[in-house]
């Protein structure tokens, strides 16, 4: 696959730290889109330095975002990169080597996630494969719910073929406990505001929570990836019952 055939689209906001990096994983000839929500540091000029097209807009969500920068590519491609991934050169060469068939829309690709400088293998973490290439206007966004859309957890799936690829992207998701505390907080809190909690689920989350816990350290081995992977298995255990707790003491 020739990749100035793609389009990398990047959604930032103060990603001066990150966006750089980011950018210089590409795979060289490819396209890249940052799509910025009004940015107050120098993400804009950064990514501008390192020739990638630049679209901004006010925030309205991860789904509009989205949306509004696919409408922007003009390449037959679409990938879509957050700026804490960085695109490993395994992917890179696989991607090179790619002869897409008429019938395959999209691909899945792995990402490793790391979690205070430590990549968890356990805990359900990995390989965390998700569509992120697809034929522009081939593929659409979905939810697992209106609670995990109103965090911005939405995915693509595509009607025809979606196939594999084995090279993965890096996810330096959480660089330390306080960044995941302060997401954990953003991603409950957005999640407990779009919807109403009844006492039932309240109790069904709580009471599922230790099981959950137990069965991410062992059977999904999160116990493995030492003190990381039994913090992120209890903490993952734990956000249902968080988000049902706060659902049920928001005013409505």
């Amino acid at each position: 696959m020739d990749p100035a055939s793609i389009t990398f689209v990047v959604l930032t906001r103060d990603e001066e730290h990150n966006i750089a990096e980011c950018l210089t994983s590409l795979p060289k000839g490819a396209k890249a889109l940052v799509f910025d929500s009004e940015s107050t540091d120098r993400t804009r000029s950064i990514a501008a330095d390192m020739w990638a097209r630049v679209a901004v807009a006010p925030w309205r969500g991860v789904g509009f975002a989205r949306a509004a920068a696919e409408q922007l590519v003009q390449t037959e491609w679409v990938f879509t990169l957050d700026a804490d991934e960085r695109v490993t050169p395994a992917l890179v060469a696989e991607i090179a080597s790619l002869e897409p068939s008429e019938k395959v829309d999209a691909y899945s690709i792995p990402r490793a996630n790391y979690f205070a400088g430590q990549w968890i293998r356990g805990a359900s973490w990995w390989p965390d494969r998700q569509v992120r290439m697809y034929r522009k206007g081939r593929a659409s966004q979905a939810s697992d719910n209106a609670r995990r859309h109103a965090a911005g957890h939405v995915y693509y799936q595509a009607p025809g073929r979606t196939a594999e690829l084995n090279g993965p992207v890096i996810h330096h998701s959480y660089a330390s406990v306080d960044d995941y505390r302060r997401k954990f907080k953003r991603y409950t809190d957005a999640e407990a505001g779009a919807h109403r909690a009844t006492i039932g689920e309240f109790l069904g989350a709580w009471l599922v929570m230790p099981v959950r816990a137990a069965w991410l350290l062992t059977w999904r081995r999160g116990v493995l990836d030492g003190w990381n992977g039994i913090y992120v298995s209890v903490a993952s255990a734990l956000y249902p019952a968080v988000v049902a707790t706060k659902a049920l003491r928001t005013p409505r």
